[in-house]
C-alpha cells in the first residue's frame, strides 16, 4: 500500500502538484458533490454536470501548475485587457436573468467577470513586482487604478458579489506590499465616508437586500423569505442533523437556491453543527496548506500573487457562511467547491494550481 501511495505522489510532483493541498481538494469536492445529490433532490444529472465541470477544473489546475513566475507576468497584462475589454461588451451585449454577466457567442457563453478573478491579483502583483517595496504613493495609486477598474465594471451589470471578490484579493496584494498605515487608515475613512453617498446608485433590489438584512422579519413572506428559510435549516440541524437526503426545506421547497447560493444550509440542516464544524475544518486544512505554499514561493510576486489567491478563496467562504446565516445581505456568492456552477469552481482551481506551480519551482531550486 506504501509503495503505491509513493508512486502517486512522485506523479503529482512530477506534474508540478502538491499532493497534500490536491488530496484536500479532492475530498472537499468528493463531499461536495454528496451534498449536492442531497440538495437537488436526488438529481444525478445535476451531479454528473458537476463533475465533468470539477474535471475541467482539476486539468486546467494542472496546466496552471506549469507556468513559470516569468511567463506569468508576461502574460498578465493581456489577461487584463483582454478581460476588461470584454466586461465592456459584457454592458453592451451581455444576457442573464435579471442581470446581465455572460457573454453569449453561440457555441460558448461565459462570465468574462471570472477571468478578472485571476487576472486582478496577477496584474497588481506583475505591477509590484519590478517595484520598490513598500511602493511609493503613485504606484500604490496605479495599483488602486488596476483594481478599480474591473471592480466598477463588475458593480455596473450589476454583480456586488463578484465586485467585492475582486477587490478583496487585489486589496490583500496592496496590503501585503507594505503600504503605510496612514494611507490604509485614509482610504478606509474615505470609504465609510462615501458609503452614504452609494446608496442613491443602488439598484432597487440592492436596496432592499441590505434593509432586509438589517430587517428580515419586516417582510417575512418576500424580501426576508430567503434569510428566514436558510436561518430555520440551520437551527433544525442541531447537532448531529436530520441525516443525509433529509433535508425538509430543500425538499419542501421552503429553502431558495438549495443547490447553489444556500447550499451550506442544506448541509447544516442534515449533518448539523458537527458536519459543518468537519467541513470548516477541512476548508481550515486547505487555508493552512495555501498559504505554507504560497509564503515559500522564491519571490516576492509569487508571495504577493499566491495571498491573493488564498484571500479570494478565503472571501467566499467567509462571504457564503454570513450570508446564510444572516450575517451579511444575500449577494450571490457560492460555497466554495461546494454549490453547483462551473464557474466559480474552474476559477478556484486554476488559481491552486498557480500556487502550486509557484511552491513547486521553489523546492526544485533547492535540489
Amino acid at each position: 500500500m506504501m509503495p503505491v501511495l509513493r508512486q502517486r505522489q512522485l506523479g503529482l510532483l512530477a506534474l508540478r502538484l502538491d499532493p497534500w493541498l490536491t488530496g484536500l481538494l479532492l475530498v472537499l469536492m468528493a463531499f461536495g458533490l454528496a451534498v449536492l445529490y442531497s440538495a437537488s433532490d436526488a438529481d444525478a444529472g445535476t451531479v454528473w454536470r458537476q463533475a465533468v465541470r470539477l474535471g475541467m477544473g482539476l486539468a486546467l489546475m494542472t496546466a496552471a501548475s506549469q507556468l513559470t513566475p516569468a511567463g506569468l507576468r508576461r502574460w498578465a497584462p493581456w489577461i487584463y485587457l483582454a478581460g476588461s475589454i470584454m466586461l465592456i461588451a459584457v454592458l453592451l451585449f451581455g444576457v442573464g436573468r435579471g442581470a446581465a454577466r455572460w457573454l453569449d457567442l453561440g457555441v460558448l457563453r461565459f462570465q468574462p467577470s471570472e477571468i478578472m478573478k485571476i487576472a486582478v491579483p496577477l496584474v497588481v502583483a506583475t505591477w509590484l513586482h519590478r517595484k520598490r517595496l513598500p511602493p511609493r504613493l503613485l504606484h500604490f495609486s496605479v495599483g488602486l487604478g488596476l483594481i478599480a477598474v474591473p471592480v466598477a465594471l463588475i458593480a455596473l451589470q450589476p454583480d456586488l458579489g463578484t465586485a467585492l471578490l475582486i477587490a478583496s484579493s487585489g486589496g490583500m496584494i496592496m496590503f501585503l506590499s507594505g503600504i503605510r498605515w496612514r494611507w490604509l487608515l485614509l482610504g478606509l475613512a474615505a470609504a465609510a465616508a462615501t458609503a452614504p453617498l452609494m446608496w442613491q446608485y443602488l439598484h432597487d433590489y440592492q436596496r432592499n437586500r441590505i434593509l432586509t438584512f438589517l430587517d428580515p422579519e419586516s417582510d417575512p413572506l418576500g424580501q426576508g423569505w430567503n434569510i428566514i428559510q436558510s436561518k430555520i435549516a440551520v437551527g433544525t440541524g442541531g447537532l448531529t442533523g436530520r441525516g443525509w437526503l433529509d433535508s425538509t426545506q430543500s425538499r419542501l421547497e421552503f429553502l431558495p437556491e438549495p443547490h447553489t447560493d444556500f447550499i451550506l444550509s442544506v448541509l447544516a440542516e442534515e449533518f448539523g453543527f458537527v458536519g459543518v464544524a468537519l467541513l470548516f475544518a477541512l476548508y481550515g486544512a486547505i487555508l493552512l496548506r495555501s498559504i505554507y505554499l504560497a509564503a515559500q514561493a522564491r519571490e516576492p510576486f509569487g508571495r504577493m500573487l499566491g495571498a491573493g489567491l488564498v484571500f479570494l478563496f478565503f472571501t467566499y467562504l467567509l462571504v457564503n457562511a454570513a450570508m446564510i446565516s444572516g450575517l451579511m445581505p444575500v449577494v450571490g456568492v457560492p460555497l466554495p467547491l461546494v454549490s453547483y456552477g462551473g464557474t466559480s469552481a474552474v476559477t478556484l482551481l486554476t488559481g491552486f494550481g498557480i500556487i502550486m506551480g509557484l511552491y513547486s519551482r521553489r523546492r526544485m531550486l533547492k535540489r
